[in-house]
C-alpha cells in the first residue's frame, strides 16, 4: 500500500512544496502560542486556571 502511494506523489509534479508548507504552519502556530503564552496577563492565566473550581464550587452548592 506505502508503495503504490509513494509511486503516486513520485509521479506529481510541485509535490514537494507540500511538507514545506506544513513545517511552516506548525512552526508558525507554535511561534505564535509561545508569544501569547509570555505576553499573557497573569490575571487573566489565574482567573482561566480557577474556572475548574469556580464550576465545581457552584456545582456543590445548587445540590
Amino acid at each position: 500500500m506505502l508503495k503504490f502511494v509513494k509511486n503516486y506523489m513520485d509521479s506529481m509534479d510541485g509535490i514537494e512544496v507540500y511538507p514545506i508548507i506544513s513545517l511552516l504552519i506548525f512552526f508558525g502556530f507554535f511561534v505564535v502560542l509561545f508569544l501569547w503564552v509570555f505576553t499573557a496577563k497573569k490575571e487573566y492565566i489565574e482567573s482561566v486556571s480557577n474556572l475548574p473550581l469556580e464550576l465545581d464550587n457552584q456545582n456543590q452548592s445548587e445540590l
